[in-house]
């Protein structure tokens, strides 16, 4: 199987997983039934990975090369009819949409392919907070000058961004749930191994350490 490199820190990496963990989870009890038992189960066994999420990124990535050209395009006609603080705001725009994009995409491929929480959940926050903003800026400033063929690329590339924004909060609730459920199964022994063996599935944290000073079960009785 591949590794592939997240751009995300170490750091900022926890800091996604205790949020998607706290915003995306319900809270289970351990006095589950059989049938909660059977339905755990079940969970442990299935892939979570979003096949429509995947499906949009896919399509993502063809079309945002065709509505750059055409952005591009289109900010050279109408350039020299802004006012300079405008002409300034759309090479910025263009340009932070354009790095921000390359890294979405990459974020929440390796994401949902590879069921990462934390990249999952920077490419949520990479779509939500700073991509929508600026395609809205793009889309609906009139004083920009929005000619058709723009409001035709900006409003499928908006399409596109909902469906992803609302397909991954899907799938982040989907996965953390499977995450979370695999920890607590884990802790208590109900599970011998994981795909990652000896690394808790939410936080990456390897099961045979501890933040406390006990010795080894083969060292007590010797």
């Amino acid at each position: 199987m591949p590794v592939f490199y997240s751009p995300v820190p170490e750091n900022l990496q926890m800091g996604l997983s205790y949020m998607g963990g706290s915003v995306f989870t319900n809270n289970r009890t351990a006095d589950s039934d059989y049938s909660r038992e059977q339905e755990d189960a079940n969970v442990v066994n299935e892939l979570v990975s979003h096949l429509p999420l995947q499906m949009l990124l896919y399509f993502n990535i063809f079309y945002f090369p065709c509505w750059w050209f055409s952005a591009v395009f289109m900010l050279d006609v109408k350039f020299y009819f802004l006012p300079g603080y405008y002409q300034a705001l759309l090479i910025t725009g263009m340009i932070l949409l354009t790095v921000m994009e390359v890294v979405r995409l990459y974020l929440g491929y390796i994401g949902n392919l590879k069921e990462k929480v934390p990249e999952l959940a920077a490419f949520w926050l990479l779509s939500f907070m700073f991509q929508l903003p600026i395609l809205l800026f793009f889309l609906t400033d009139e004083a920009i000058i929005i000619l058709p063929l723009e409001r035709a690329v900006h409003s499928l590339y908006l399409l596109f961004l909902l469906t992803e924004i609302l397909a991954s909060f899907l799938a982040l609730k989907t996965m953390t749930q499977k995450l979370t459920l695999l920890f607590y199964l884990r802790q208590f022994g109900k599970v011998e191994s994981f795909r990652h063996a000896g690394m808790s599935p939410v936080y990456g944290v390897p099961y045979h350490r501890s933040v406390l000073p006990v010795s080894p079960t083969n060292d007590i009785y010797h």
